[in-house]
């Protein structure tokens, strides 16, 4: 008997075809004559229903075994549905049921807080909000290669383990294999990393951007899409130790190219999330922020609005909004100013281009001004920044002096310097937070909902 997916039950099962299917007991419910019960395998929101009837082989038994939670294979054939809420269900023949659950399984039906769900990581995929979540997710993951390779990008795997600070936050996690118990030192009592697995310091990467540098100056487009981390000891909504980032780079290119390919690769997103995850995205819409759907079509049919940040600073200056921090010009938005822009003033995507160059990192290009970078942040209303990105600095000269002026040892990135000496040319690349784009789509509100196993500051318990 073919085994099918439940989604595609729903979705094109007739009247009268015979089918097996596998899943997880949502509910029961038993009556007088017969009993219902609901099972889902995690391909669509919705459950497919199983009637149970008394010349089932093992019927008393088998109820008995039945309970939320509980795994079975059902084969039978396809009925209409004489009750509301489904077209058709499925008649079982015959039941085995695989694993079973007692009493004690903690998702029973009825309503669990976000907060709770997190200490069952194992189990709170099986919920309806999380199961979304994540097939929201899957379709994003994928939406984002067919971005990509449909365009010619080459996807590359940048490494994990890295000697380099992409960002400059010094927010590292250390890799090493030294007796903690008997750390090597030098003579002066700092740790002798010469004694360590790779004779250096070593850390977990903030970012795959400087390494996809590498690979476009032979390929052209590239880009990476991979687990970065921070050891920020933030415990909020917004922060996690471990996330993915979505980071492609760009021969030939310049600000205007890269501000292009961000907008086009956010509305392909959201387009493509829309078309394959309809169900999931109208339950968000309904169950979790209203706005979804809205903000959906918002990103799709809208053109990003684009501004500098001199302009940016004067319109903030120029509204009567109090914020509580100050703007002037030189200092960092804030995410209150973004959401402001983008969520109030503009009421859809901003493009905020040419930073002034002591907040920005040192590899962004300087501008003509001096004073400013080619750099640019994608604002999205509901979330602040979704996107950085910039012109990268192909001029030798000009970057040496960056890394000085940082305080950084030029030697350290003699491989990325050497990237300006032979066939240097423009390139631009950004890079996109995965999480914060799922919580985008979704409307979670916390991030720590949008990754199946969150890692914040004391908590790796799965």
């Amino acid at each position: 008997m073919e085994i099918r997916r439940i989604v595609e039950v729903l979705r094109n099962g007739q009247p009268d075809q015979s089918l097996t299917i596998q899943g997880w007991v949502r509910t029961k419910r038993e009556l007088k004559d017969f009993a219902f019960m609901e099972v889902n395998d995690g391909s669509s929101m919705a459950n497919l229903q199983v009637v149970l009837n008394p010349d089932l082989s093992d019927y008393e038994t088998i109820l008995k075994r039945l309970n939320t939670g509980s795994s079975v294979e059902v084969t039978g054939i396809l009925v209409e549905s004489l009750g509301k809420g489904q077209r058709i269900e499925l008649k079982a023949s015959s039941v085995t049921v695989y694993g079973e659950a007692d009493e004690n399984y903690p998702l029973q039906k009825k309503r669990h807080s976000f907060e709770f769900l997190r200490t069952i990581s194992h189990l709170r995929s099986r919920t309806n909000t999380l199961g979304a979540v994540f097939r929201v997710r899957n379709a994003c993951s994928n939406a984002i290669h067919q971005f990509f390779q449909e365009r010619g990008f080459l996807w590359v795997h940048t490494p994990i383990i890295t000697a380099s600070d992409c960002e400059g936050a010094g927010e590292l996690f250390s890799v090493t294999n030294l007796d903690l118990k008997n750390i090597p030192k030098t003579d002066n009592q700092a740790v002798d990393y010469t004694q360590d697995f790779f004779g250096r310091p070593t850390y977990l990467t903030v970012s795959g951007q400087l390494q996809a540098e590498i690979m476009s100056m032979a390929f052209r487009d590239v880009y990476t899409f991979g687990p970065t981390f921070r050891a920020e000891n933030s415990n909020t909504s917004r922060h996690l130790a471990e996330f993915w980032m979505v980071e492609p780079e760009m021969a030939f290119c310049d600000l205007k190219g890269d501000m292009d390919l961000a907008e086009a690769f956010l509305k392909h997103v959201f387009k493509s999330v829309l078309e394959n995850c309809p169900e999931d995205l109208e339950f968000f819409n309904k169950r979790i922020d209203n706005n979804v759907l809205a903000t959906a079509d918002n990103i799709i049919n809208n053109q990003f609005e684009r501004i500098t940040y001199t302009d940016a600073i004067a319109l903030l200056e120029k509204t009567d909004r109090k914020f509580e921090y100050a703007v002037s010009w030189g200092v960092d938005l804030q995410s209150e100013h973004e959401r402001y822009l983008a969520e109030e003033l503009f009421k859809k995507p901003v493009i905020v281009t040419d930073y002034p160059v002591e907040i920005k990192a040192f590899y962004m290009r300087l501008n003509d001004d001096q004073k400013t970078v080619a750099a640019m942040d994608v604002l999205a209303p509901r979330i602040g920044e979704i996107i950085g990105g910039a012109q990268r600095e192909e001029r030798l000269d000009i970057l040496e002096k960056r890394i000085q002026n940082q305080g950084m040892n030029p030697e350290d990135l003699w491989w990325y310097l050497d990237l300006r000496r032979y066939g240097t040319v423009p390139h631009a690349g950004f890079g996109l937070g995965f999480e914060r784009l799922v919580q985008f789509m979704t409307g979670m509100a916390n991030i720590r909902d949008v990754i199946p196993f969150p890692r914040t500051p004391l908590s790796a318990e799965f």
